[in-house]
């Protein structure tokens, strides 16, 4: 009697996940977990017969499975409280902190990073005014203090300073803090960078004008950032503050991506994207592999170009005060051997802004 009941209750709960599951709208996109989720596959012949379809399938039903979100946070519970570990998806939580942990330091990929200075250096900036900051990771701030893995940052920055000789450092690690990062994403917080800015610029031999500092804030809430769904945790969300001046409202950006006109200019901020998959995208429209900022500053004709990752996108408009043309290049996207038929390399100010996360996967640039 038991084997029919058992049967019975598993059948139901079967029928009723398949109820809910049908009368479920559809969803595109999981903020949580930061993506788009896969849609009914096209169910054709071919598709069944070489079994792409059933492939496809069985991903649109992990995706659009019900309470899925409600799934993940059980099983992110199960293993912080009950197996007692101490990260879910190499995410942990310190204070409503998130940090990823980034381990181990890999010696080999950060010679390439340095190497690849080096190079674009040797290629295009000899006899310019060339700099480098090391942006620190926000476990930088905490790792350490409670046990978790993390970088040997005193490594990291000793191999930069031992073999990068042509190019002048600037030290920014003591003008940060923890709560100069959001607690659910990896980035910096923009309207922190006051201290960050000031350093970069007296290095660069800039003088602060009575304008600095002076901005009016916009702000977004709910800002889901990129630990927030990989933790699975549901913590409580950041509020996105973005600055606004009149040099940045007068600005005119430029976007090298292919699929983009070129000779169309956008605003410093893309307000359309907050509220998608990933609303720090809102700072110069996310990632591109060269990018133009054209300033209304008739105070000065300096330029600068940032060689950067996505941690520039929110620092570059709080320079504007300070150069009227600022270009940002990633060289991620784009091969450093090409860079000459984009940008002209004359008399610019040149500034390379990495995070120790990229600085220690430095395979990644081209």
């Amino acid at each position: 009697m038991k084997d029919k009941i058992t049967i019975i209750l598993f059948i139901l709960l079967l029928f009723l996940m398949f109820i809910i599951n049908a009368v479920s709208p559809v969803k595109d996109i999981s903020y949580s977990e930061r993506r788009k989720l896969t849609r009914f596959p096209s169910l054709t012949m071919k598709l069944i017969f070489n079994g792409k379809f059933m492939e496809d399938f069985e991903k649109y039903a992990l995706d659009q499975f019900p309470f899925r979100d409600n799934f993940r946070s059980i099983k992110a519970h199960f293993e912080l409280d009950i197996f007692r570990k101490l990260d879910n998806n190499n995410v942990y939580t310190i204070d409503d902190n998130l940090f990823k942990i980034e381990y181990p330091i890999k010696p080999h990929n950060i010679q390439k990073t340095i190497d690849h200075m080096n190079t674009v250096y040797n290629l295009y900036l000899k006899g310019m005014n060339v700099y480098y900051s090391i942006i620190p990771d926000k476990s930088y701030f905490a790792a350490d203090k409670r046990g978790y893995l993390g970088l040997d940052y005193i490594m990291l920055e000793n191999m930069m300073r031992e073999n990068i000789k042509d190019i002048i450092y600037i030290d920014i690690f003591d003008t940060l803090t923890l709560d100069d990062y959001y607690n659910t994403d990896v980035h910096w917080r923009q309207e922190k960078l006051d201290k960050v800015v000031s350093r970069i610029i007296h290095a660069m031999g800039l003088e602060e004008s009575p304008e600095d500092g002076d901005y009016t804030q916009k702000q977004y809430y709910p800002f889901y950032g990129a630990y927030y769904g990989q933790s699975a945790l549901n913590p409580k969300p950041d509020t996105l503050i973005y600055r606004t001046n009149p040099y940045i409202d007068a600005a005119k950006v430029y976007n090298y991506d292919p699929s983009i006109d070129k000779d169309a200019p956008f605003s410093v901020y893309n307000e359309d994207s907050l509220g998608t998959v990933d609303s720090y995208d809102v700072f110069l429209w996310g990632a591109s592999p060269i990018i133009e900022i054209m300033g209304d500053n008739i105070k000065t004709d300096r330029e600068l170009i940032i060689f950067r990752d996505s941690f520039a996108s929110s620092i570059a408009p709080l320079l504007l005060e300070h150069y009227s043309k600022i270009t940002l290049i990633d060289t991620r996207y784009v091969n450093h051997k090409l860079l000459g038929s984009f940008v002209e390399f004359k008399d610019q100010d040149v500034l390379f802004l990495y995070n120790t996360v990229l600085i220690n996967n430095g395979n990644i640039l081209k």
